[in-house]
């Protein structure tokens, strides 16, 4: 159990983060090209790449705790009641 939590993290946590960072440059280079200013790159920018990195982190932790939480949830009734 705790190596395929290794796994997962070792595999998909930079990936995620590796698609936090083309989404932000991809943002970065539309706002440059439409012409916002410097305004933007400090306040609204900064908001929206700690709201992705939250929004990711996150969804992350609820990928890891899912098997765990539907282990816990679920219920097998199997047995002969008497």
């Amino acid at each position: 159990m705790k190596t395929l939590i290794l796994f997962k993290v070792i595999l998909i946590l930079p990936v995620i983060i590796f698609a936090d960072w083309i989404f932000l440059i991809v943002l970065g280079c539309l706002s440059g090209l439409c012409g916002f200013g410097n305004n933007f790159y400090c306040g609204v920018y900064c908001l929206i790449g700690k709201g992705i990195l939250l929004v990711s982190a996150v969804s992350f932790i609820i990928y890891l705790l899912f098997p765990i939480l539907n282990k816990i949830i679920k219920h097998n009734i199997h047995a002969e009641t008497h």
